[in-house]
């Protein structure tokens, strides 16, 4: 049994026993005195102390420099939430996913944001890492505001601006929802433009696309400023089938840092959900990182708030468990192996979730988030 003593430092605990050896001087010397050296004693069992205050472990984090979940960091440290759970937050941040990538295989962080069929892959290649699911947001498509396009069976001959590369998840979803709604390969009806996000979005600004599939808060931009929204990813799985809200990203760790550091992981993801329930209940705390999302306007800025509190993952259990396997069906069929890395299957042992009596554990043995 490890026992830590997370406010009062053993200087403190050193103090009073040498105040107990020192009773007859004591006695002799005067009450102010005992006084007096009792109050320096106790200064160190105050939390705040700083001169006696117990070093708090590490936990390195590199996010992406512009990401959304860089508004969770923030609120993190704006209510201590990792002094609260006896760890201290340090963020790095990255230009890219590969970025992040490379750090957490470097060993350079101990955490980063991702998806869980990054970790699937890597898991196939024995390379194990864990994940911890966050957030179901999910992009959408999207068509200019006086489009006669108002479902999939309309943008047949459409050039369609798509997020990412040929096998991102959003795109690989719309293609096997396309294929129950058109009988049809997507492909074979529509033109995709692959592109960045905010490529995309001035391209649909400047009229010169007439669809696009981007991401959630790209998404949220263009609805606010009028744009049309013809399906989300959300309602795409729900098309195949799949009833369960399912997260798409989440924290990834490695697993031997998970193994040595279970209680301290634990309390990390304790601090991320904390943080998460701050921003789904206060508006103020919206109005303080209003910078950080980089609001253009009113109009966006609340469609951003609406858009990450609709894509909270609120649970994490069995039902979410078989609801991804299910999901993972599809993508393998749509993405082949220059997705899952030659993974057919969903490596079901990966999802952690945080547990009061043993740090994290495992959502295939029945905890539930």
């Amino acid at each position: 049994m490890e026992i830590v003593f997370s406010t009062v430092s053993s200087i403190s605990l050193s103090a009073l026993v040498n105040i107990g050896r020192m009773r007859p001087v004591l006695l002799k010397t005067g009450k102010s005195f005992i006084g007096a050296l009792l109050f320096t004693a106790l200064l160190g069992l105050l939390p705040g102390s700083q001169l006696f205050a117990e070093s708090l472990p590490t936990v390195r984090v590199a996010v992406l420099q512009f990401g959304t979940v860089n508004w969770e960091m923030d609120v993190i440290r704006q209510h201590h939430l990792d002094e609260k759970y006896h760890f201290s937050l340090d963020v790095t941040p990255v230009a890219g996913k590969n970025a992040s990538a490379v750090a957490l295989q470097s060993g350079a962080v101990d955490l980063i944001y991702s998806d869980w069929v990054w970790v699937n892959r890597q898991r196939f290649n024995h390379r194990m890492f864990g994940f911890s699911p966050v957030s179901a947001a999910t992009g959408g498509l999207y068509a200019q505001p006086q489009s006669a396009v108002s479902s999939v069976k309309d943008i047949q001959g459409a050039r369609l601006g798509v997020a990412g590369g040929s096998v991102d998840k959003s795109w690989l979803l719309l293609q096997a929802y396309s294929k129950q709604v058109l009988g049809k390969d997507l492909l074979e009806v529509v033109e995709p433009v692959f592109a960045a996000p905010p490529l995309l979005n001035q391209l649909m600004y400047d009229g010169k696309l007439p669809l696009s599939l981007n991401f959630w808060h790209y998404g949220a931009r263009l609805e606010a400023r009028g744009f049309k929204p013809i399906i989300s990813v959300d309602e795409m799985i729900r098309g195949l089938g799949i009833d369960h809200q399912v997260p798409m990203l989440g924290w990834v760790f490695a697993e031997p840092w998970r193994q040595q550091h279970s209680e301290l992981l634990g309390n990390f993801l304790k601090a991320s959900r904390e943080a998460r329930d701050i921003l789904l209940a206060s508006d103020a705390e919206w109005l303080r990182i209003r910078d950080l999302t980089r609001a253009e306007d009113d109009q966006i800025f609340m469609a951003l708030k609406k858009g990450y509190r609709a894509g909270v993952q609120l649970q994490f259990g069995t039902d979410e468990l078989n609801a991804l396997e299910d999901l993972y069906a599809f993508m393998l069929r749509e993405g082949g192996t220059e997705l899952t890395g030659g993974a057919d299957k969903l490596d079901r042992s990966l999802f952690w979730i945080s547990n009061p009596e043993m740090g994290v554990k495992q959502v295939a043995t029945g905890e539930e988030l």
